[in-house]
């Protein structure tokens, strides 16, 4: 596969869930402590990615939690923010100026602040309460959140599966590997199709919407400098669906959950416009192991693999390295 270290892959993947009995700790502690509101705080793509948790909450449980943007926390505050609060936080380098600050500003307010990173000495280590590390360069971090958020639900007797869910997690780290196999040449016909596109409409719905912004801005656009369009299906009707045309290149992220019918829709009226719709659908990945139930969970997991193929095709194609920056950590702002 191209660009695909796979020991490497295993052992970051398999330190994530290998965290399992410190966040169990952690969240059994924090429960009987008793707090009122969680916060999923990220920047970018970290944000982007706390969404299938906070989807996963509203659905399931009366817990108040919410995703948030970390700068913008800052700036507006929060009214809820105080001594019953949990703030959760990500990086991948440890060293995210916004996350950094937030972590500061909830810490001042009186919340107890959890960071995943793979950098024990990095500042969004250093300075939250409580720090639980991967391997360095671990991505993305659905291990740890599910983990995290299951094992809450289960404590406060509002997700019954928790047990077996966390069980079967640990065969995962084999199954995405599994995951990149299959879709390598899908990824492959897909960038060779694609070599010249400079637009994409990206759709997206339920915990795959987060995924779907996270592609759209971090990969593309940032990692590509390409211009995109991502719309919620949910939302595809109202106003997005006007930018489509018959050669418009669009890209369907299609999950297991309960809004599974809502893409289905945007999808077929995409269609009737666009000759170039591409669909990425978990329900074309066996993962062996992972009973049906939980499949709709692992979604986001499941099509952050399947795209690392495509991002790796598309660099190849458009001879555009995903480390190159313009901007981001590159000017002062």
């Amino acid at each position: 596969m191209l660009g695909f270290d796979e020991p490497e892959f295993l052992s970051q993947a398999a330190s994530a869930v290998a965290l399992r009995p410190q966040i169990e700790e952690l969240v059994d502690r924090l429960v009987d402590e008793g707090f009122d509101t969680l916060l999923l705080v990220g920047a970018g793509g970290t944000y982007a990615q706390m969404w299938p948790y906070e989807h996963l909450a509203r659905r399931a449980s009366k817990l108040d939690v919410r995703a948030v943007i970390a700068a913008e926390l800052i700036a507006s505050g929060d009214a809820r923010l105080g001594e019953r609060t949990v703030a959760l936080f990500t990086s991948v380098s440890g060293t995210t100026d916004d996350s950094v600050r937030a972590i500061e500003y909830c810490r001042s307010k009186g919340a107890y602040t959890i960071s995943f990173t793979g950098h024990p000495d990095s500042p969004v280590a250093t300075k939250a309460d409580t720090a639980l590390i991967s391997r360095p360069k671990t991505w993305p971090f659905d291990f740890q959140l599910l983990l995290f958020m299951g094992r809450l639900l289960a404590r406060r007797g509002e997700f019954d599966g928790y047990d077996r869910l966390a069980g079967e997690l640990a065969g995962i780290p084999q199954v995405l590997v599994e995951v990149a196999r299959q879709a390598e040449p899908v990824a492959a016909a897909f960038a060779d199709a694609h070599k010249d596109s400079g637009y994409y409409f990206l759709i997206g719905g339920g915990n795959l919407w987060g995924f779907t912004y996270l592609y759209s801005m971090c990969i593309l656009e940032e990692m590509q400098w390409l211009r995109t369009t991502r719309v919620h299906s949910a939302e595809f009707f109202h106003g997005s669906l006007e930018l489509l045309e018959e050669d418009t290149s669009v890209i369907v992220f299609q999950g297991e959950d309960e809004t599974r019918a809502l893409t289905d829709r945007a999808e077929a009226f995409a269609r009737r416009v666009s000759k170039d719709l591409t669909v990425f659908d978990t329900r074309d990945y066996p993962l062996a192991g992972i009973s049906p139930e939980f499949r709709g969970l692992l979604a986001p997991l499941v099509l952050d693999t399947v795209m690392s193929r495509v991002s790796k095709h598309l660099e190849r194609v458009r001879d555009h390295s995903l480390d190159l920056r313009r901007y981001y950590r590159v000017m002062d702002y």
